[in-house]
């Protein structure tokens, strides 16, 4: 499978100046984050890809909308693979706001508040990523789905700090 973090958010922007939380919630792209997200269909668009799950923050779901101009494939909308709550961009937007500004997904099966309301720990993390990883490893279209997530949970599943806008290959099996 193919793992995605979201592009540059506004809080990613902010805190990587000043490395204080600017209260930024469910933070949106930057114009950088834009550019990333669009590399980063070019860079999958020669890829065989049949399913795309995304995490409900709004910055992964634009992450995902210029990959969904290549690639007109399912999505799966899944609050497992969310951020690992530690700030306020960490905070999510409920799900019929999201419905209201992405139309194209489908919603309705979040809760009102999907997102922690508590800090998360690293464990907490690791366990929804290995979770995870075993859901993707018993699926037969691990090797053509994309997920696009965030830097905690993509590191939990991996081991591996991604950038964002970088894409990864990752086999759930190995």
């Amino acid at each position: 499978m193919f793992l995605l973090r979201h592009g540059q958010s506004y809080f990613n922007l902010h805190f990587g100046e000043t490395r204080v939380d600017p209260g930024i919630e469910d933070a949106e792209l930057t114009p950088l984050g834009v550019e990333q997200a669009a590399a980063a269909a070019k860079r999958l668009a020669g890829k065989a890809l049949t399913r795309i799950i995304v995490s409900p923050y709004t910055r992964a779901l634009q992450t995902a909308q210029p990959i969904l101009h290549v690639h007109r494939v399912p999505v799966t909308v899944m609050q497992e693979v969310r951020e690992q709550a530690a700030y306020a961009c960490d905070i999510g937007t409920a799900p019929d706001l999201l419905a209201s500004r992405f139309p194209q997904h489908d919603f309705a099966h979040l809760p009102a508040i999907w997102w922690n309301q508590d800090a998360e720990t690293s464990a907490e993390t690791s366990r929804r990523a290995l979770a995870f990883r075993d859901y993707m490893a018993a699926r037969d279209d691990g090797a053509t789905t994309l997920l696009v997530s965030h830097w905690a949970f993509i590191l939990a599943l991996t081991g591996i700090s991604l950038a964002n806008g970088e894409v990864l290959e990752y086999d759930p099996t190995a």
